[in-house]
């Protein structure tokens, strides 16, 4: 039997997905695109400490794209709350997509291009606080 196109959880995260919106005073931003597809990812980190350490808090994306775009934008929101950056960074799309389950390989850059915008946001905060 052939798998499907759209899966019960990449649906679920499309239809309704639990991290849509800006941080308005994020501390870091990730915006990245694929040309090829037209797809646009902005991924938004709030920070804070815990333990000493840094994490991040809260996350966020706005995402203009096909429905496993904005579904992966949801789940890699998820799987990064909570996280040290050293811990996040190693949130790749091989993870993402393990979490939200097979998807068809010509949406394979959809997991790389959310990979892009955290490392992006991550990256952004780094840069403005000078680290």
């Amino acid at each position: 039997m052939e798998q499907p196109y759209y899966t019960k959880k990449i649906l679920e995260r499309f239809i309704h997905p639990r991290n849509l919106g800006k941080i308005k005073d994020a501390d870091g931003i990730g915006d990245t695109q694929n040309l090829r597809c037209g797809d646009l990812m902005n991924l938004y980190i709030k920070v804070a400490k815990q333990d000493g350490r840094e994490i991040i808090k809260d996350a966020k994306f706005e995402t203009i794209g096909c429905g496993h775009a904005i579904a992966i934008s949801d789940m890699i929101c998820d799987l990064v709350k909570g996280k040290t950056f050293e811990e996040a960074q190693k949130v790749g799309f091989e993870t993402i997509v393990k979490e939200i389950g097979p998807i068809p390989p010509v949406k394979m850059h959809c997991a790389k291009l959310a990979q892009a915008a955290l490392k992006a946001a991550i990256d952004d905060y780094l840069k403005k606080s000078k680290k």
